[in-house]
């Protein structure tokens, strides 16, 4: 069973930054940040495999970095020139199984954290 423990949101101004940490019981094969306003589907942010294969929405690349610590099983996303429809609910997710790609799908996930907050205000 895979645990998954999201830290560092917040609130922040537009054009400021912020950094998520997920810490990960167990070692998925992808990890990946997934963010959600109410009313909405749940998004794919970025995901990362563990031979480093990344993925991001097109909202957020060159923006955003996704990158993981081994040793800590941490998984991270740094979030650049945060913007107001930047603002969500972000969860990390966590996929066992290996797979050739990294998918940005919601359902293609088995295992959440609880969400965390971030707000970004203009």
């Amino acid at each position: 069973q895979v645990q998954l423990v999201e830290s560092g949101g917040g609130s922040v101004q537009a054009g400021g930054s912020l950094r998520l940490s997920c810490v990960a019981s167990g070692y998925p094969y992808i990890l990946g940040w997934f963010r959600q306003v109410p009313g909405q589907e749940r998004e794919g942010v970025a995901a990362m495999d563990n031979v480093g294969q990344t993925e991001y929405s097109d909202s957020v690349k060159g923006r955003f970095v996704i990158s993981k610590d081994d040793p800590a099983n941490t998984l991270y996303l740094q979030m650049n020139t945060l913007k107001p429809e930047d603002t969500a609910m972000y969860y990390c997710a966590a996929h066992v199984r290996y797979r050739p790609d990294v998918p940005l799908r919601a359902v293609d996930y088995d295992h959440w954290g609880q969400g965390i907050q971030v707000t970004v205000s203009s």
